[in-house]
């Protein structure tokens, strides 16, 4: 499947080059399962080869991403707060997760909301989901477009300076972007089980008093 998935994405750029680029980054930021590991790269190949600019190729994917993310944003403003937390109070038990949980994550949200969002979108696998929490905790629209712009210009770049000097190697990319969501995945697993043992401590310490 990742296979014909890295046929498309690379017929759709270079059918129609920088458009192509822009589509593709809108949809990964959309919460669609489109690689920009393999878009920015193969794109950063044919800015080597002279076909596109490399300036260019890095502005496009970069607006494509903030385009697709205030799409996520406004989802998770249209969630509303109280059946979400009628559903945590319902059903959060089962999770783990109470609604003080939530009151201090939008907190915690509201308080370091700038340096969450930038450095989120330099995380695989992370960076798609986090402008439906800044939706959610409402953070300011305005910053929210300038730290996403600030982290999808920095993600697109590098992806594409890799493939602009990586030339016809640019595919090796992908064992190693693979390897690295494993890595992320092993330390949210840790994160979670910690979280889970904090709970279950925590619930047993206050029934003991």
């Amino acid at each position: 499947m990742l296979t014909a998935l890295s046929t498309t994405i690379i017929h759709l750029i270079q059918s129609i080059g920088y458009f192509g680029i822009f589509i593709l980054m809108t949809l990964d930021s959309m919460l669609i399962p489109i690689p920009s590991e393999i878009t920015m790269p193969f794109a950063g190949f044919l800015a080597s080869q002279g076909t596109l600019s490399l300036p260019l190729v890095i502005l496009m994917g970069a607006l494509g991403n903030v385009i697709g993310s205030l799409v996520g944003y406004y989802i998770g403003s249209v969630l509303e707060e109280k059946a979400l937390l009628s559903l945590i109070k319902s059903y959060g038990k089962y999770l783990l997760i109470s609604e003080k949980d939530y009151i201090q994550s939008e907190k915690w949200f509201k308080k370091y909301g700038n340096g969450i969002v930038f450095l989120a979108r330099l995380m695989p696998g992370i960076r798609t989901f986090i402008s439906l929490a800044a939706g959610m905790f409402e953070m300011e629209i305005k910053r929210f477009i300038f730290y996403t712009f600030l982290g999808c210009v920095l993600w697109s770049g590098v992806l594409t300076c890799i493939g602009f000097y990586l030339g016809k190697k640019w595919e090796n990319l992908g064992p190693l972007f693979n390897k690295f969501q494993d890595v992320i995945l092993v330390l949210l697993i840790l994160a979670i089980g910690y979280f889970i043992y904090h709970k279950i401590y925590k619930s047993k310490k206050d029934h003991s008093i």
